[in-house]
């Protein structure tokens, strides 16, 4: 993993910072994030599109990864914008200064409220998702007397090899229109006769944490045929194909992603033979990568705890996280790589399993794994917690989400605030 370090007292140094200091300055459970990591990430999706698409394209950085305002003010900074998936995310973004016109706003069952404030926002792109979404979107514009562009979403019926819970681009998902089924088409024609809505292209999103590029190039391929068709039946010739996310990233040594540019290169050569193929100009295009920007450069320290061993059976050793500030294990049965974060001379001893302290059974940060000796006070630090982590926080058993700080080149700033026990009753009657 770029960015981690060991100093000459054996602490880990993780963006230039000994992580020991910064769990003394900030307390644990603490992420961290490193801030030029991110940025790397983000200017290269931007330079890919610049390389392999003529600068015709946005990179959308996908805020369900990682939402806060110091986020929003970094991706304003590297010229990239922003997808959104509720309220919530819009109104940071808009409060950290973000513009709305670079933002592509998604999600199904939109409320009525809902797109009212997106309207009211001036968000770019709004991606319809249902039939009724496109009805009540057009009477809500022309009273107020917008015209949003808008996108469809679709399902190009591409199954990505990955965990069932986040594969979102066949037929059977609660998500968008299928075109095999003919949905897609049919939404195109009701989009089209809308007065109040500027129809701009379509939208997929096939998975997460995918490694092999084919299924990209395959959905682009079948979008592009989509347009064509568009083309054909309708006469008009949509500009706008949003490619979605999903590029995969390391956890563990058994995932073996591929350098996010050449994603961009092999899919970008798709595009281009498919539209020289079809005769048509090549469309704007839009992607929306977020664990990949901020998944690598995130870890969360934790401090060890109790210490229970079960002769011949197992050994637990607790921290004062877990399943309230990482739920994807207990969701997504996730794997992770652990340091002994204090203590990085210590060779491996035994394995462990490492145990939140919610009163759950089930809250398990990770099975077997192989640390070296440590104790009440040692701090583990979990690798490739930047993304679907802070996002996820629960207040779960009445617990306060950790602090968030960024680091860059050893200097940490915090960036969210660990709640207190009055914030998690601030809101009680």
């Amino acid at each position: 993993m770029n960015g981690i370090a060991v100093n000459e007292k054996n602490h880990l140094v993780f963006a230039g910072a000994d992580v020991t200091e910064l769990a003394k300055e900030f307390g644990t459970p603490l992420y961290v994030m490193d801030e030029g990591r991110i940025r790397e990430n983000m200017r290269l999706y931007r330079r890919s599109i610049e390389k392999f698409y003529g600068g015709k394209g946005l990179v959308c950085y996908a805020s369900k990864a990682f939402s806060c305002k110091e986020i929003y003010r970094i991706a304003k900074e590297e010229g990239i914008g922003a997808d959104a998936v509720s309220a919530g995310e819009l109104y940071t973004a808009i409060q950290a200064g973000f513009d709305p016109v670079n933002i592509c706003y998604h999600g199904n069952n939109k409320t009525d409220r809902e797109l009212a404030y997106l309207l009211e926002s001036g968000v770019g792109r709004i991606v319809a998702d249902a039939y009724d979404e496109l009805d009540r979107l057009d009477e809500l514009a022309g009273k107020m007397g917008k015209k949003p562009g808008i996108l469809l979403r679709l399902c190009p019926g591409v199954e990505a090899h990955t965990h069932e819970f986040i594969r979102t681009g066949g037929i059977d998902s609660k998500f968008g229109f299928a075109i095999e089924l003919g949905d897609a088409m049919k939404a195109v024609r009701l989009a089209l006769s809308k007065p109040n809505l500027q129809l701009r292209g379509i939208h997929c999103h096939i998975g997460s944490q995918i490694f092999d590029s084919d299924p990209f190039e395959h959905t682009a391929e079948i979008m592009l045929h989509f347009l064509d068709e568009v083309r054909k039946e309708t006469g008009v010739l949509l500009p706008e194909l949003n490619l979605g996310g999903g590029f995969g990233i390391r956890y563990t040594e058994e995932d073996t992603p591929k350098p996010y540019d050449g994603y961009m290169e092999q899919v970008s050569r798709k595009v281009g033979q498919v539209c020289a193929e079809l005769e048509m100009e090549q469309p704007f295009i839009l992607l929306e990568p977020g664990r990949s920007i901020v998944g690598e450069a995130g870890i969360t320290l934790y401090e060890i705890g109790s210490i229970k061993e079960i002769p011949g059976i197992r050994t637990y050793v607790a921290v004062d996280g877990g399943m309230t500030d990482n739920i994807r294990p207990v969701l997504y049965g996730a794997k992770y790589d652990f340091l002994l974060a204090n203590k990085m001379n210590l060779p491996p001893a035994r394995k462990v399993t490492v145990a939140g302290r919610c009163c759950e059974s089930g809250d398990v940060l990770g099975k077997d794994i192989l640390l070296p000796e440590c104790g009440r006070g040692d701090l583990l630090a979990v690798l490739s917690t930047g993304a679907y982590h802070y996002s996820m926080a629960s207040n779960y058993n009445r617990v306060p989400r950790p602090a968030v700080v960024m680091v860059r080149d050893g200097q940490a700033r915090l960036a969210v605030r660990r709640e207190s026990l009055e914030d998690l009753a601030r809101n009680d009657i």
